[in-house]
């Protein structure tokens, strides 16, 4: 095998060379804080298919494989298959992060966790603490910290090019502070529950107590552990009254699911009951995907009537890989990919993504490297909300792609990092990444090795080293995640 390393890019430029040139070009200069006073309203015209709404769908936890489109020979999604059928479907999307907080902190801010305000679930020094309550009911006291006022959002850059926002469900960017609740921090509307209110989103999946803006609503049908209104339909019928409400504005509805995070509580499990071979915890994983599946059948039928469809870009996407709760090796969650939920390597962070607008975005599958930073540049591009852009963001407009044009990502550096304790990017075929402090990093070639099985490392030692260097680059210091001398 060659010890060619610069053929890193297929030419003869060096990585850190790349990757910076990338970034320079990738970087604005304008914040969306100097604009956000700007009468919005003004500029408040109805979508059209040029301009279209924009519904953002999130899972939570649902592995690579979970999807029959992506490959599942066990879960049922029709209604997701039917949008990667006729429309755009990325084979190589990564998430912001392994887990949750620090995936949407990547998705909402353009920002990679290396330089994001949320890098962990939980923080090391600053936040505050709070109490965590697990599934199984322990309960401990804990740090996160949280978006700030100062933070730019996808909701602040797509709501200064008029677009009405509004956030359903979960947002877990609010740490323990509730001031820092998606209203609060660009969307115009809010509707689901909080980490810095426990008892929001207790019990899982029957929630008896919701937030609208700052209000709670009491979901009196679920009182005293009563099983009658799923979360996932109490979210689809937040998103679909918002969507009616605004059916003369162009919106932004950002609609994150909980499923089919754990605990794996679903009482219909018809779809599966077939499967004698299961155990309940597979079938309710199963079963929360597909009831999920259905509800976004009933948002986009609800398009349909409203006549919206063609004026409307839909894009789903799962927050991370699947969890180790989950039947990983029965169900082939993570489609094969090493690790989960977690872990930096590709069945924590390797997630699909599908665009659909009838009409406008093609039938396509791509191979291009895409990441959850690069949702906010191709927003902006979209609305014509560039100049709201934060400065250093870490995305890049892939827009074009969308559309059946082109755009080069792969020459360029993708970067994850659990500060301290894991750290990983992305270069054309190669990545590299380790998942235990101070441990050497690995190396692999993921045309070849995409299940990640052949270290490489040894092999290509100077190709490492720039991989090395360019990552301790990226790496931007937090006072929630302190580093002691070279610890990084």
């Amino acid at each position: 095998m060659s010890k060619n390393y610069n053929y890193l890019y297929g030419s003869h430029q060096h990585l850190d060379t790349m990757c910076h040139t990338l970034l320079k070009h990738t970087a604005l200069a304008v914040t969306a804080l100097s604009l956000v006073s700007c009468n919005s309203q003004s500029r408040r015209k109805k979508a059209t298919p040029e301009r279209p709404n924009i519904i953002f769908i999130l899972a939570d936890d649902m592995g690579y494989g979970d999807l029959s489109c992506y490959g599942s020979r066990y879960v049922k999604t029709p209604n997701i298959d039917e949008l990667a059928r006729t429309g755009t479907r990325f084979d190589q999307c990564y998430a912001g992060s392994g887990i949750s907080s620090p995936s949407r902190c990547a998705l909402m801010t353009g920002m990679h966790s290396g330089k994001g305000r949320i890098r962990d679930n939980m923080c090391t020094a600053g936040g505050l603490t709070g109490l965590k309550i697990t599934p199984r009911g322990d309960t401990s006291i804990v740090r996160r910290t949280n978006l700030q006022p100062e933070d730019t959002t996808l909701a602040t850059v797509v709501g200064s090019a008029g677009y009405r926002t509004c956030l359903v469900n979960k947002w877990h960017l609010d740490g323990y502070d509730p001031t820092a609740a998606p209203h609060h921090r660009g969307f115009d509307e809010f509707y689901g529950w909080l980490i810095s209110t426990v008892y929001s989103n207790d019990p899982y999946y029957y929630p008896y107590w919701r937030f609208h803006g700052d209000s709670l609503i009491n979901i009196s049908a679920n009182e005293h552990d009563r099983h009658v209104i799923h979360n996932t339909d109490l979210s689809t019928d937040d998103a679909i009254r918002f969507i009616d409400r605004n059916r003369e504005n162009p919106f932004f509805l950002f609609l994150a699911y909980d499923a089919p995070h754990e605990p794996y509580n679903i009482d219909d499990t018809s779809w599966y009951d077939d499967q004698a071979q299961w155990d309940e915890n597979t079938k309710r994983y199963a079963a929360l995907i597909t009831h999920m599946d259905e509800a976004i059948g009933r948002l986009l039928a609800e398009l349909d009537r409203l006549g919206l469809r063609e004026n409307t870009l839909v894009i789903f996407a799962s927050d991370n890989g699947a969890a180790i709760q989950a039947p990983l090796e029965q169900l082939n969650c993570n489609a094969g990919f090493r690790g989960r939920k977690g872990l930096l390597y590709e069945g924590g962070i390797r997630v699909p993504l599908i665009v659909n607008q009838p009409g406008r975005i093609p039938v396509q599958r791509l191979q291009n490297t895409v990441y959850f930073p690069d949702i906010m540049p191709t927003l902006a591009a979209l609305t014509g909300a560039e100049q709201a852009l934060p400065q250093g963001y870490s995305g890049m407009n892939i827009l074009p792609l969308f559309y059946g044009g082109e755009a080069d990502t792969d020459h360029r550096l993708l970067y994850w990092e659990f500060t301290g304790k894991q750290r990983a990017a992305r270069c054309g075929k190669w990545k590299c990444v380790t998942i235990k402090k101070g441990a050497p990093l690995e190396l692999y070639d993921l045309e070849k090795d995409p299940s990640e099985q052949h270290d490489l490392a040894a092999e290509y030692p100077d190709l490492v080293q720039q991989f090395d260097e360019e990552m301790q680059r990226q790496h931007v210091p937090s006072p929630c995640w302190p580093l002691a001398g070279e610890e990084f």
